[in-house]
């Protein structure tokens, strides 16, 4: 069956045929808003400017010759020429008879290999619902582009190497407790790991002492001491066995697998710095090696730097960036990268993005996109982070919902018993009630039991809603109760 805005548009341009001298374009566009049906086009109110017609005479004329009566409903017109179509339910039905279990999404023509990077969690830290966007909009993308037929690798770039495990490691020999307590696999015991970070960072904002011991254990980390790295492969397994979790009872098709963290860079580093080097893009700057890419530049004019290695000879957040891109070209065989950051990344990425194509590791034929979304925030209206320890753990607000759903289910189980009927909406009501959204009323052989619960208004907190369902839940057990 062709596609219902193909036959409206074939149709309106007969229909415009004699108002018109060439091929026009009906302008059939999905509707902007359900009221206005499932299709709009302009078209009366494009005729209208070209021929200096009023556009309601037009729209009327054009309806009159239009015949899409097989097809929609009556036609309607809007506002000063604006014509909406709704599709007849059996053609919709007919539509759906005729389509496979893929309901009509065709397969990619030229199937690619793309890379998607998203989740991106952080090791010793618990997820929280910060986490959430990067991880569900990257999941979504990720199932779409296989439905379509391409090849997705996806890679969760964890936070997993850097200064701050010195610090917790530090942290760990300086407190009287048994290390594997807070590193116990089987208990995967994570919030004490994140209070365990929080400890230490104030230990090391405060204690001048134990900041050179951090820093002097990141050194031993770097340089592979097997008691170290023994250490940060526990908090590394451990955050990543919670980070499982959570994708599990979130149905995201993360796996250990598709971990693909910082350290997994690292050997690459060295080698990277000396290829930029020899590509003469590298320049020194207050002793850090930076790159300057051109058209990049302050407020106030300045060129501004992309750091790769750090004065104190540690590497930067844009080497590991760069040599994740040229893992995911070079050994992965990507045709098309896809990142699902947040949008306060933007610039960081415009820059990464645009040195990998100067130094050659993103060549022509493969594409790169940032997908940029923006941040969940406090009450104070800044981005959440887990280092201040007052954000909702992921894991928390996840046995919340499973609380809540539960409730819900018990609701329905009282209503079922009790051979109830659960009207929706304020027509039963009194004018009092009309801002609310939602307006529950319990029956019972058409006559009301006198349980009512309201949920609204319409923007209402997630805290009152669930309130109000408690409450509904408390009442119809009631009547339960009573009636039996």
């Amino acid at each position: 069956m062709p596609a219902a805005d193909s036959v409206l548009a074939a149709r309106l341009a007969e229909a415009a045929a004699p108002y018109v001298q060439s091929i026009v374009d009906p302008q059939v566009r999905e509707a902007t808003k359900p009221e206005f049906g499932h299709f709009q086009s302009s078209l009366p109110l494009r005729l209208a400017k070209e021929l200096r017609r009023d556009p309601g005479e037009l729209a009327a004329a054009l309806l009159a010759r239009l015949d899409v009566a097989d097809l929609c409903l009556p036609p309607a017109v809007a506002g000063r020429g604006f014509l909406n179509f709704t599709l007849r339910p059996e053609y919709l039905a007919a539509a759906l008879s005729e389509t496979d279990d893929r309901l009509g999404v065709p397969r990619a023509e030229t199937p690619q290999r793309i890379v998607i990077d998203y989740s991106q969690p952080n090791v010793a830290k618990e997820m929280h619902v910060g986490h959430l966007r990067s991880t569900v909009i990257g999941d979504a993308l990720s199932r779409i582009l296989e439905f379509t037929g391409h090849h997705v690798i996806r890679q969760n770039h964890i936070g997993d190497w850097g200064t701050q495990f010195g610090m917790l490691i530090e942290q760990l020999h300086a407190e009287p407790c048994d290390e594997s307590t807070v590193l116990d696999e089987k208990t995967v015991d994570l919030a004490a790991l994140s209070a365990l970070y929080r400890r230490a960072r104030v230990h090391f904002d405060t204690d001048p002492e134990f900041a050179d011991r951090s820093r002097r254990r990141v050194v031993s980390l770097q340089s592979g001491d097997p008691a170290t790295v023994a250490t940060w492969r526990r908090l590394v397994a451990t955050s990543v066995e919670a980070f499982t979790k959570a994708y599990q009872q979130l149905d995201v098709a993360l796996t250990p697998a598709d971990v693909m963290g910082e350290s997994a860079y690292n050997d690459d580093l060295p080698r990277l710095l000396a290829d930029l080097d020899r590509a003469g893009l590298l320049t020194t700057s207050d002793g850090a090696q930076c790159l300057f890419n051109p058209g990049f530049v302050g407020r106030d004019g300045a060129p501004l730097p992309l750091i790769v290695r750090k004065s104190d000879g540690g590497f930067g957040y844009a080497a590991t960036d760069l040599a994740a891109i040229r893992h995911r070209v070079g050994t992965l065989e990507a045709d098309r990268l896809i990142y699902v950051v947040d949008a306060r990344q933007s610039h960081h990425f415009d820059q990464v993005f645009a040195v990998a194509r100067r130094a050659g590791w993103l060549s022509e034929r493969v594409s790169v996109e940032h997908v940029r979304f923006g941040s969940i925030q406090g009450e104070n209206g800044q981005p959440l982070k887990s280092r201040g320890g007052d954000v909702v753990a992921l894991r928390a607000l996840l046995h919340m919902i499973d609380e809540k759903t539960r409730l819900i289910r018990l609701l329905d189980d009282y209503i079922d018993a009790a051979g109830l009927t659960v009207v929706i909406g304020s027509e039963h009501h009194s004018a009092e009630l009309q801002p609310f959204s939602l307006v529950f009323a319990t029956y019972s052989n058409g006559r009301s039991t006198g349980a009512v619960g309201v949920i609204g208004p319409t923007r209402m907190r997630y805290s009152r809603a669930i309130n109000a369902v408690e409450s509904l839940s408390r009442v119809v057990s009631s009547v339960v109760g009573a009636k039996a």
